[in-house]
């Protein structure tokens, strides 16, 4: 594939964020050291903009959840930034709050991505994570049951939204009889 066409075939593309292996395989390149000598060339021109080792993007105008989800594979967003944005509670966090397979606190330019450890049989359970603008996000039940999972003891400030039937459905990914019980007490606490 020529420079120009490889250049081109990421900018058609959907994503914001890419890795070296996705555009070794956008390219079609077996060997991700040409890719990486091309990714060079492309970012010392200003075709690209590298956002960190491994990582890059179109501009520096990319998708913040997007690049949460590439940092560390597999991911999902999930937590408080499903919560807040969902409604279930009131405070703001700036950080992005992701499920990964290990826990860490990563900032890029100025944005903290903050990582939450699951164990991997919940990890890789794909109910109740949607696919939205090349991201993987949580469902506000995904969230919610996430967030219990890591802390028994959080308060959420509105659950009259969630969707009971469906945390009930995705409560045995977990298998944690100790989470089955908080959320059956939530559950009963809220339909007195």
């Amino acid at each position: 594939m020529s420079k120009g066409n490889t250049l081109t075939s990421i900018l058609r593309s959907p994503k914001t964020v890419f890795t070296t292996k996705d555009i070794s395989l956008l390219w079609h390149e077996a060997s991700t050291n040409a890719t990486r000598v091309r990714l060079n060339y492309f970012v010392n021109k200003g075709d690209l903009y590298r956002i960190r080792k491994g990582l890059y993007a179109k501009d520096k105008n990319y998708n913040e959840l997007e690049l949460a989800t590439r940092i560390l594979i597999p991911s999902y967003v999930s937590f408080e930034t499903v919560l807040a944005k969902e409604g279930l509670i009131f405070q703001y966090y700036e950080p992005i709050f992701i499920a990964s397979y290990a826990t860490r606190k990563i900032v890029i330019n100025q944005k903290v991505y903050s990582f939450r450890k699951l164990k991997n049989s919940v990890l890789m359970d794909s109910q109740g994570i949607r696919n939205v603008d090349e991201t993987s996000i949580a469902t506000k039940e995904r969230a919610f049951l996430d967030m219990i999972y890591v802390n028994s003891s959080y308060h959420f400030d509105n659950i009259r939204s969630v969707n009971w039937d469906m945390v009930f459905e995705l409560l045995p990914i977990y298998r944690n009889q100790r989470m089955a019980n908080k959320v059956m007490g939530i559950y009963k606490k809220e339909n007195r």
